[in-house]
């Protein structure tokens, strides 16, 4: 009699498992990053391949980068963190590094060393701009534009400016980021004092007088899949673009969109772990698989981005579907970087707020 009755509880716990259906993944990461082509090819190379090896990891993609300064701030100030990792321009890693919202992480102790045992700190090198940041790729803003719609192929950035010989709207980023600086350069300034005179009042307003003259053609985008979609549309002749959604458009849509390297400007991307995030052990050994150095290359199957590690450029060959050779759409390559200017990833951490609240002024009027 006792044997059956724990038979009977038996079965009957089994029978209220199977009611509760599959076991779910035990811990779900809140991964924000830029969305479009450039999160497609974090999904290929890093989050696949680590929830196939991780089976009790799930990732969730959030396309908020965008916004994560302000976004962060105000889960702190709520003491609600939601996101367990976010992918953020290197500017903004300073930024939130130093407003003490970002984790500080040590490099060489949470992340792989290159293969042939150099530590990640000399493989990223000088490319760790921040101590909460860990570098994922090169890339560049730079312009597109649609070769069908112009009599003329524009071959310097201050085509932009000239609306007589290039008609048409144009698309930039609603913020003022290489904005200021374009507009400097297209005034006379020396691309090699941009950021010093972008550092005056005067500066700003005369980066500013310069974008007025064009205002009333341009569409302002905030999101990195925007411009590429604009050009596709024939809503735009230029648009200013991430130099990976630039050769998505190109290479894998077909679309009659050319690239205009002339002073792209080149800059950083990659990770920092949010302070309050409650899933931090995870992350880490997440991140110690989508750093390494294999990983970084994959990635650059897939996107026009160059690895931040200096062990994996080596590794960079063909994209993944099209078998095109990659180098050569690097913003990196010689034939694209003529003409390039390095983002002061300080100028904007100190700046960014102050020029942010002019330009924002600017738009209204």
């Amino acid at each position: 009699m006792k044997r059956l009755a724990l038979t009977a509880v038996a079965a009957a716990m089994a029978g209220a498992a199977g009611l509760a259906g599959p076991a779910s993944a035990e811990t779900e990461l809140v991964v924000v990053s830029w969305g479009g082509a450039y999160s497609a090819s974090q999904q290929n190379a890093y989050h696949d391949p680590y929830m196939k090896m991780n089976p009790d990891i799930s990732i969730v993609n959030d396309d908020s980068s965008s916004e994560a300064v302000a976004k962060l701030r105000a889960m702190n100030e709520a003491g609600n963190v939601t996101w367990d990792l976010v992918d953020v321009v290197a500017a903004d890693a300073i930024r939130l590094c130093d407003e003490g919202l970002a984790e500080i992480i040590d490099h060489d102790k949470a992340l792989a060393p290159a293969p042939d045992g150099t530590p990640a700190s000399k493989d990223f090198g000088d490319l760790i701009v921040s101590e909460c940041f860990i570098p994922q790729i090169v890339y560049s803003t730079t312009w597109g534009y649609r070769s069908d719609l112009l009599e003329k192929a524009p071959t310097d950035v201050c085509a932009v400016f000239d609306t007589a010989t290039y008609p048409g709207k144009r698309s930039m980023e609603k913020n003022p980021i290489n904005n200021l600086e374009w507009a400097l350069i297209c005034d006379g300034v020396d691309p090699a004092n941009v950021y010093e005179v972008l550092g005056t009042p005067e500066g700003v307003e005369q980066a500013l007088a310069k974008l007025d003259t064009i205002k009333d053609q341009v569409v302002w985008w905030t999101k990195g899949a925007q411009p590429p979609q604009l050009l596709a549309d024939g809503e735009v002749v230029m648009a200013s673009a991430y130099n990976g959604r630039l050769f998505s458009a190109i290479e894998e849509e077909k679309q009659p969109i050319k690239m205009l390297w002339d002073w792209q400007v080149f800059d950083l991307d990659g990770w920092i772990v949010p302070v309050g995030t409650k899933n931090k052990e995870a992350v880490m050994k997440y991140l110690h698989f989508a750093t390494d150095t294999q990983r970084l290359a994959d990635q650059a199957k897939y996107i026009s981005y160059g690895p931040a590690r200096q062990s994996s450029a080596p590794l960079v060959g063909k994209h993944e579907s099209l078998g095109i050779d990659m180098a050569p759409h690097m913003p990196t390559d010689p034939n694209n970087a003529k003409t390039t200017l390095l983002y002061n990833y300080e100028f904007w951490a100190d700046n960014r707020d102050d020029i942010d609240e002019r330009f924002q002024a600017w738009l209204l009027q």
